[in-house]
């Protein structure tokens, strides 16, 4: 037990730091933006939305990466690491660049799909041009930082994501208030920021393969690929992929039933969920980390020790979704003080926070199960069904009626729109507790 929680620990800060300073540039562009204007702030959270959609495609990628990639380094086969990440830089470039294309040259059809007013179309669509650029070069990075964390260099890829990370945030503060000489930009110095922080993190990447017994981008087998671990990789990615897109989509669905409520209701969800982002970082931690450490155990063909330390695993996920229950009203009133949101959008804020402090042992424990441990054993279908269940049957539509036809308060919706993460949790439980995740893939 001692040994499984050294090793938790020593993935989980790191992967939790790095999650919770990713969030940390939403929160700076927030609490920047949101001193120059509302408007502002609530165009930047709509047209994220194209970009987060496009980390659901990197995430999905790297989560079925990461299945076979912990098994396989966990049974010392680096030749097939390095074919896998060489497969999946190619997925990841492809789809990036679709996404540079559309951000860059179509950014007002984009935020059309977002909302009517438009004066958030208008800064929506400049923040998207500029920072459709860093899709290209994200699809590179976050690979290979994937790759790091799965052959035990989790530490070495929270230190370059965090430094890209702080550089963000200070040049956020440069080219968006025109600091140190430089013309005020606005939104637009977001992007500019956003695009310049996601080139040093590449390049400090690609140095990093570079260096001795590490895990390297071999462009032999990009395009030579071993079928059977290619078709193995889409064997377990292709149910996480649809997982991430019916639950992103869904929950970009959230956003266009917010977005077509007025700027109150858009700034009010953009900084709540910016708060729960921040404070749920330890909750996603102990899930990444500990699928990583199960996947070891099952690439090791450990599989009684896989079965107990996933037990401890959902008892901690339980604890740390308490805990972030208990923080998140805490720190809303904080974000408060440093916006100019209107009188009617810090009202929404308060009472959304609280209802997203309620739903926080869900997210934790779901996101421990679902995107950890069932995946750390291949088990990839389940999260796919759930998601599409409960978000595209239930939430979405409920959302829908309520917000259009029936016409309900901003926060009875916002309600409903959040009830995913409770409704699939007795399901997830006790799809747990048949214990099919526990396989050896390799």
């Amino acid at each position: 037990m001692k040994a499984f929680y050294k090793k938790l620990i020593v993935l989980v800060l790191p992967i939790a730091f790095q999650n919770l300073m990713i969030s940390l540039v939403s929160a700076a562009d927030a609490v920047m933006l949101g001193k120059l204007s509302q408007d502002m702030l609530s165009a930047v959270s709509l047209a994220a939305q194209v970009t987060f959609v496009h980390s659901l495609f990197l995430s999905a990628l790297t989560i079925g990466m990461t299945i076979l990639v912990a098994q396989y380094w966990g049974n010392g086969n680096k030749c097939a690491v390095e074919k896998i990440t060489a497969h999946v830089m190619l997925i990841s470039g492809i789809i990036s660049v679709i996404f540079f294309i559309a951000s860059s040259f179509f950014p007002q059809a984009l935020m059309r799909m977002f909302t009517t007013d438009d004066v958030l179309i208008r800064f929506g669509s400049s923040y998207l041009r500029i920072v459709g650029v860093s899709c290209l070069l994200s699809g590179i990075s976050q690979v290979y930082l994937c790759a790091m964390k799965n052959s035990g260099k989790a530490f070495r890829s929270m230190v370059i994501s965090s430094t890209a990370v702080v550089l963000n945030i200070l040049f956020n503060a440069v080219f968006i208030f025109g600091l140190a000489g430089f013309t005020a930009m606005g939104i637009a110095g977001a992007a500019f920021a956003t695009v310049l922080c996601r080139c040093v993190e590449l390049l400090w990447a690609f140095s990093e393969s570079l260096g001795k017994d590490r895990i390297r981008l071999r462009f032999m087998y990009i395009f030579r690929n071993d079928k059977n671990l290619t078709n193995g990789f889409w064997r377990y990615t292709a149910p996480v992929l649809g997982n991430e897109l019916v639950w992103g989509c869904g929950f970009t669905m959230y956003s266009v039933i917010m977005g077509h409520l007025g700027s109150d209701a858009v700034a009010a969800n953009s900084l709540v969920n910016i708060v729960k982002n921040l404070v749920v970082c330890f909750c996603i931690g102990i899930g990444n980390g500990g699928g990583i450490i199960i996947g070891n155990e099952l690439g090791h063909k450990d599989l009684g020790l896989a079965r107990k330390d996933g037990d401890t695993l959902l008892r901690l996920s339980v604890i740390s979704g308490v805990i972030t229950g208990l923080i998140l009203p805490v720190v809303s009133p904080l974000i408060i003080q440093v916006t100019k949101l209107s009188m009617q959008a810090q009202g929404y804020f308060k009472w959304m926070s609280i209802l997203c402090a309620c739903y926080m042992v869900g997210k934790s424990v779901n996101s421990a199960l679902v995107a950890g441990i069932f995946c750390a054993g291949g088990d990839s279908k389940f999260g796919l069904i759930c998601d599409s269940i409960t978000m595209w049957l239930v939430t979405v539509p409920l959302g829908f009626t309520a917000a259009f036809i029936l016409h309900w308060p901003i926060v009875a919706v916002f309600a409903i729109i959040n009830m995913d993460e409770i409704i699939k949790l007795p399901a997830v439980l006790i799809h747990y507790k048949k214990y099919k995740w526990v396989q050896n893939l390799t």
